[in-house]
């Protein structure tokens, strides 16, 4: 059976820290695979940048371009409303019944948990894999598996707002990203 995480996210823009974990859960796990799925609408983010679903798409791609175990997945993108996880992974039980999902979270998102939409059905489907996040716990009333990956406090948002500050982002996402950015002058710049 084919062993795959998953890792969600609105990648506006994708940075290191989503490699890393994405890298860390890969080894950690012994898993074939991860695909980044970006959401549509995140059902507990309100959307402030809007970012065109193809720059987002382009910038993921540059992003993971040079790992072959990397992959996106658009699920999500494919369908309109809220991004419910429960029903996402529904999609990709039915398509991929082969298929072992690790869906891969932040320490934000393991405190958040008992709140997920049909948490107890979701449980059913996929292992969580928690991973820890500066100033969050891991903590969690569910049984989830855990990975160790180097704490990097790396943030979308930041990112964000240091190109409108015009404050430098090399090194916080891969450099194809960052020239993506300024020649398709995103986020103010």
């Amino acid at each position: 059976m084919k062993k795959v995480g998953i890792l969600g996210g609105t990648f506006n823009p994708p940075h290191t820290g989503h490699l890393v974990i994405a890298n860390e859960v890969l080894h950690a796990y012994g898993l074939d695979e991860i695909w980044f799925m970006p959401n549509q609408v995140p059902p507990h983010k309100t959307v402030d940048e809007p970012i065109s679903q193809s720059d987002r798409l382009a910038m993921l791609g540059l992003a993971i371009a040079d790992n072959q175990q990397f992959r996106i997945e658009k699920a999500e993108l494919e369908r309109s409303g809220p991004s419910y996880t429960f029903e996402t992974m529904k999609i990709l039980k039915d398509m991929y019944k082969e298929t072992d999902f690790h869906f891969i979270i932040g320490g934000d998102m393991v405190e958040y948990l008992p709140k997920w939409h049909k948490i107890d059905e979701l449980l059913k489907m996929v292992k969580f894999v928690g991973v820890s996040r500066p100033s969050y716990s891991t903590d969690s009333p569910y049984d989830i598996l855990y990975a160790e990956t180097p704490q990097m406090d790396i943030s979308s948002s930041m990112i964000r707002d240091r190109v409108r500050d015009g404050r430098s982002i090399r090194y916080l996402l891969p450099d194809p990203v960052r020239v993506y950015i300024e020649e398709h002058g995103l986020y103010g710049t």
